[in-house]
């Protein structure tokens, strides 16, 4: 049976679901010891053939998952937010990847890479209290996990760039409007409905349901694979400017950052 390399990570396998729980309070975030570990048990679940939908929530019942931990950027080390990117990269793209149908719960707060983990899901289900956003901009930084990318194709161009550009947060029922959620429900009941969901898949062929996967992601690995490389080095250039240490150390220090625009 598969098991979590990380207590970051919790994993539960109930009947032919997996439900991953994020667990990093407070604020449920993603650092390099849970993205490895993510990669690791999505491997894990493909090569056991009784697995046919992953379910992924957060703990608590503030945050599914808040992003990013900042405090890994605020020395501005070129090097560090290479190694971040790639391992962000690689376990979304894992993810996004995954056999059989995976379904986010969200249940909270789903901020930057917290959100780039929903959208990496083939479903979200949203409860009705939570807030969604990619505000990498405001400390400096890019979505480099996904965001500008998947964003885009799940809701198109122009509410992409309000997301994105104009550091928009938007709520559940606004995300449904959109097309970024599937599902609202309420507070408390993502899990559940997610689960439900999850069981339904097992009236179907996990085999012929694999292949339709792969059929329908078919248009989106056209394109997508080359902006995700173009994501990651545009994050990675970032830290070569003098905005990125700035809005990364003021989001820290809980003040308004003074932007140079170099």
């Amino acid at each position: 049976m598969s098991t979590s390399p990380t207590g970051k990570l919790l994993l539960d396998i109930c009947e032919h679901t997996a439900v991953i729980t994020i667990n990093n309070p407070p604020a449920n975030t993603w650092d390099a010891e849970s993205l490895i570990g993510l990669r690791q048990i999505v491997s894990e679940l493909n090569a056991n053939r009784d697995i046919y939908a992953l379910v992924i929530t957060g703990s608590g019942d503030k945050f599914f998952s808040a992003g990013a931990d900042l405090k890994m950027f605020a020395s501005g080390d070129k090097a560090v937010a290479q190694d971040i990117g790639l391992k962000f990269g690689q376990a979304f793209e894992a993810l996004a990847d995954f056999r059989g149908v995976s379904i986010a719960a969200v249940n909270g707060f789903a901020m930057g890479g917290g959100l780039e983990c929903a959208m990496a899901c083939d479903i979200r289900i949203v409860e009705r209290q939570a807030k969604l956003a990619l505000p990498e901009a405001k400390v400096g930084l890019l979505p480099c996990a996904g965001g500008t990318q998947r964003l885009t194709a799940l809701v198109g161009p122009g509410w992409a760039k309000r997301m994105i550009l104009c550091g928009e947060r938007i709520d559940a029922e606004t995300a449904q409007r959109i097309g970024l959620a599937e599902e609202v429900v309420d507070t408390g009941e993502a899990k559940s409905a997610a689960m439900n969901l999850a069981a339904s898949v097992a009236a179907q062929s996990p085999v012929a349901v694999s292949f339709c996967k792969e059929l329908i992601h078919e248009a989106r690995d056209a394109v997508m694979p080359k902006g995700l490389i173009l994501e990651r080095e545009r994050f990675i250039q970032l830290f070569d400017t003098a905005d990125q240490k700035e809005g990364v150390n003021a989001f820290l220090e809980k003040r308004q950052p003074e932007w140079k625009n170099a």
